[in-house]
């Protein structure tokens, strides 16, 4: 497929606006001693995360991550030893993998509550002979 010079000057013109109206990443670096990967936007704030929140990271070694590149649109970094992406939108909203692995992160965090009414509860429960057997209906 062909893209005419319209097109392509209506694409450069979008991109070139993205460009100046949205914050884009100016520099990325692994910190080992606090254990971040920090970005830092045009705008002049900066963001960081812990590479065990981020899909794909979470067993990467020093080396690995220390090894980011920003993408040419400079709206993405890219960690070109493991083969992981993202995107500087999605990281800002909390998008640190794809929805099913978000939900799995998700679902194994609400499971490992440990407050002191749940630990009682379950003493409670466990005293009266655990939960209750499930019985089909119908």
């Amino acid at each position: 497929m062909t893209i005419s010079t319209e097109e392509f000057a209506a694409a450069t013109a979008r991109a070139e606006q993205r460009y100046r109206d949205h914050p884009h990443i100016v520099k990325a670096r692994y910190d080992h001693k606090l254990g971040r990967v920090i970005l830092t936007l045009s705008s002049g704030a900066w963001f960081a995360f812990r590479p065990e929140d981020a899909q794909g990271l979470q067993e990467a070694s020093i080396s690995q991550l220390r090894k980011i590149e920003i993408t040419p649109s400079q709206f993405g970094i890219d960690f070109p030893l493991l083969d992981v992406q993202f995107d500087v939108g999605g990281l800002l909203l909390g998008h640190f993998g794809s929805r099913k692995w978000m939900a799995q992160r998700l679902g194994a965090a609400g499971g490992s509550s440990r407050s002191k009414a749940k630990a009682t509860a379950a003493r409670t429960n466990g005293k009266l002979g655990g939960r209750p057997r499930k019985v089909a209906v119908g």
